[in-house]
């Protein structure tokens, strides 16, 4: 697995003034697997915000000292980064702070625009001078903007909203209110949930709710604006019109937490149920089945209870070094696989194994674990993956930006086999993927090419950077 991850987002209203830094602590603590390059958190003491963030892990980032010093308040929001937009450093930290004629605003984004270029051009050219390069200073901008000539901030973000088009979950407080938006499409999920003391919880995942304490109540739907004001929740919309519901279908086959439930789905069923899929379709005679740690591991035991073939957990994973495909280049990535990643000997030596794995982006990866297994000595290796193909990029939140890098464009599963150096190789259909949703509506543009949410004049990660360039 080479994906690149997302961002994941988090935001509390409390009824009592408290030390909520602690409580956004353990929400990013559960969001953690959403994003490792950046953290932060803000909170609003008495109208007046306060951030503290930086380049790092949560636990790296904030400390004892840093989450007493951050003192009390009734609104806190955080996040955890992989850039998708924009590269990794302090700057394209988040929470956003702006301070602006209105007040200030503390702004939180999962996803990407796909107009973020446009309207960074017709930002720039009507004066404003951007300080990061993340697509999330544009939606600051357009927000604040709007709020000059709208009577609320709820009313500035739908505004503003209308501007956007592609993937985008945002948790963002002012002064006096804690906001939460998803995109018409409701590409990347927020959830809300609620603690006994009343407090109202927003995050991108349910086990970040579970992590404070809070019980889930339910998904903001696509297209909806929440206000927490004072204790008290209403919704505004964005149009909806001719826009169909297009949850991210990785988000079940790989970038949430098994424990969590995405628009009324557990994760762990839906990827047992994508091993299943492959026991029936792409059946294969084998002594045992084992995933690849974390990801690949409930699909695993789908196709285990499917096939009647022996689950058998023969890898082992380094629990403390961070996810592969974060790593800003290919030999990082190589280097950290193999501190990630080793065998049990006693567990494949002279074993038919059925190696299941989300996916196969590039293949580096998927050569390494297959050599690991080969070395250790597996007599044969069967790779069953519990996506598609990769065909596309994506442009909503995934960074896979290029066709070029996408070892399935042009290959056939033999030949994949054969670079990996697997004994067969072996995918989901794309029918089989938006089964995993149980009929809700998902996106798989990057496997077939449909595309919900529009697609980028200029997609690069770096579009913002281009030294000595206008734009």
């Amino acid at each position: 697995m080479n994906l690149h991850e997302e961002c994941g987002i988090f935001g509390i209203w409390s009824p009592e003034k408290a030390s909520l830094a602690g409580e956004v602590f353990a929400g990013l603590h559960a969001l953690q697997h959403r994003g490792q390059e950046a953290a932060g958190i803000a909170i609003n003491e008495d109208r007046i915000i306060r951030c503290h963030k930086d380049v790092g892990l949560v636990s790296e980032v904030f400390d004892g000292q840093t989450l007493a010093e951050m003192g009390e308040g009734n609104i806190a929001v955080g996040h955890v980064r992989y850039s998708t937009s924009g590269n990794n450093n302090r700057l394209n930290a988040q929470p956003m702070l702006v301070r602006h004629v209105k007040g200030q605003l503390a702004l939180c984004h999962n996803g990407n625009l796909t107009n973020s270029y446009e309207l960074r051009r017709e930002l720039e050219l009507s004066g404003c001078i951007f300080q990061t390069t993340s697509d999330t200073e544009v939606i600051s901008y357009l927000i604040t903007r709007a709020r000059l000539i709208k009577p609320s901030i709820e009313e500035a973000v739908l505004m503003a909203a209308s501007r956007l088009e592609g993937a985008f979950s945002l948790i963002m407080m002012s002064p006096a209110k804690l906001i939460a938006a998803r995109d018409p499409h409701g590409v990347r999920p927020l959830s809300q949930g609620r603690c006994e003391d009343g407090s109202i919880v927003f995050a991108s995942e349910t086990c970040a709710l579970f992590a404070v304490g809070a019980a889930w109540e339910r998904d903001l739907l696509p297209g909806e604006i929440v206000v927490v004001e004072d204790g008290e929740m209403r919704s505004i919309f964005m149009n909806t019109q001719d826009k169909k519901p297009a949850l991210c279908v990785f988000e079940y086959i790989y970038f949430a937490r098994p424990d969590s439930v995405i628009d009324g789905l557990c994760v762990h069923e839906a990827r047992k149920t994508a091993g299943a899929f492959l026991a029936e379709s792409v059946p294969v005679d084998a002594d045992i089945v084992m995933g690849v740690p974390d990801s690949g591991l409930d699909a695993a035991l789908g196709f285990a209870q499917k096939s009647g073939i022996p689950y058998n957990p023969g890898l082992v994973k380094n629990k403390y070094v961070g996810r592969s495909f974060i790593a800003p280049d290919q030999g990082m990535r190589r280097l950290l696989v193999r501190q990630k990643l080793s065998v049990i000997e006693s567990v494949v030596r002279g074993k038919r194994i059925v190696l299941i794995d989300d996916s196969i982006v590039r293949g580096t990866t998927s050569s390494y674990i297959v050599g690991l297994l080969r070395a250790a000595g597996a007599s044969e290796v069967h790779m069953r993956i519990s996506a598609p193909p990769f065909l596309h990029p994506c442009y909503y939140g995934t960074d896979v930006d290029s066709e070029g890098s996408l070892i399935a464009q042009g290959h056939t599963p033999e030949q994949i086999a054969e670079m990996i150096g697997a004994d067969s190789v072996a995918f989901l259909t794309v029918e089989q993927a938006k089964a995993l949703a149980g009929g809700r509506g998902v996106c798989t543009a990057c496997f077939d090419g449909e595309y919900p949410a529009g697609t980028p004049k200029k997609a690069e990660k770096d579009r913002f950077e281009i030294s000595g360039k206008s734009i």
